[in-house]
């Protein structure tokens, strides 16, 4: 089984994407692709998708299937996009419906909204297999950041979504709606107990300390160095420093358009009557006061 894992880095979400390609079938996946957005003008844009697509058409690849660790928050996804200029499934996990009801909820989003993970075209389960080419894979539900986060084990090879950063940024935030810090806790565990060569490719890296872009360590450099979960950290230490930590931090900057589209497998809201397209800003529904004495009254 030869296997090839490409990443490519968006500076303006400083998320990775990655290109995990079966030598031998020339099948590949693509795992957390990047919709480029720039908030201000409310313009979308394709650039980032459309590096993916080039390199997948210059290496001869063929597109099984593209993958979403989970619900991202801080970008928005282009697999709809790149499953129309390249094929392949749509995948998420089974507990996608509880992210659908939160938010189908929160963003007010009425009978039309399928809440039942149809958007997508594979819901993936707790130890689910499949393969890619050759490759064999394996799904892991890791709750904690949210309550449908998932990883996958290619090969000798684990794409952690935002479970886990690098070594020397430890841990995602669990304050989100759905998020517990005891279950991130017992996840990383979880996949700390696989083999300790297993390669750990990570979804964001912010480059703590102006360092150079880092996304892959093994889990026994996690175990031995991991600030949040490795070096003998307990649980109950990691839930007081997680929840300090997390009631510090602000919403991501794309937050409401992220999970707006992304819930949705990254397609887009419904036209209007006129054929525009339009995203809903909740307001205080992560919080603040609720001045709804202020609504207009219109007739």
């Amino acid at each position: 089984m030869t296997m090839t894992v490409t990443p490519f880095f968006d500076e303006a979400t400083s998320t990775l994407t990655y290109v995990v390609s079966d030598e031998q079938s020339r099948q590949c996946a693509i795992i957390d692709p990047v919709l480029d957005l720039d908030y201000a003008s409310g313009t979308l844009s394709t650039a980032s998708a459309d590096k993916l697509i080039g390199f997948v058409g210059a290496q001869g690849l063929t597109v099984d299937c593209i993958l979403e660790s989970h619900i991202h928050a801080d970008h928005l996804s282009s697999a709809p996009y790149l499953k129309a200029q390249l094929g392949g499934d749509i995948g998420i996990g089974a507990h996608i419906t509880t992210i659908q009801s939160t938010f189908g909820t929160i963003f007010n989003e009425g009978d039309g909204f399928s809440k039942d993970g149809s958007q997508f075209d594979r819901i993936l389960s707790d130890g689910d297999r499949f393969n890619i080419g050759s490759l064999e894979a394996e799904a892991f539900h890791v709750p904690g950041h949210t309550p449908a986060c998932m990883a996958y084990r290619i090969g000798d090879a684990l794409f952690v979504g935002d479970t886990l950063f690098m070594p020397d940024a430890g841990t995602a935030r669990c304050d989100f709606p759905g998020g517990d810090a005891r279950a991130l806790y017992r996840s990383c565990q979880r996949l700390l107990s696989l083999p300790d060569d297993t390669r750990v490719f990570v979804c964001h890296d912010y480059q703590p300390g102006g360092r150079d872009l880092a996304y892959v360590a093994k889990v026994l450099d996690h175990k031995r160095g991991n600030i949040h979960v490795g070096g003998g950290i307990t649980e109950d230490e990691f839930v007081a420093m997680r929840e300090a930590r997390d009631a510090t931090l602000d919403m991501p900057s794309l937050i409401l358009p992220s999970l707006q589209v992304n819930m949705r497998a990254g397609y887009l809201p419904p036209l209007d009557e006129q054929g525009r397209l339009f995203l809903k800003v909740p307001l205080n529904a992560f919080g603040g006061a609720g001045l709804t004495s202020l609504a207009a009254k219109e007739s």
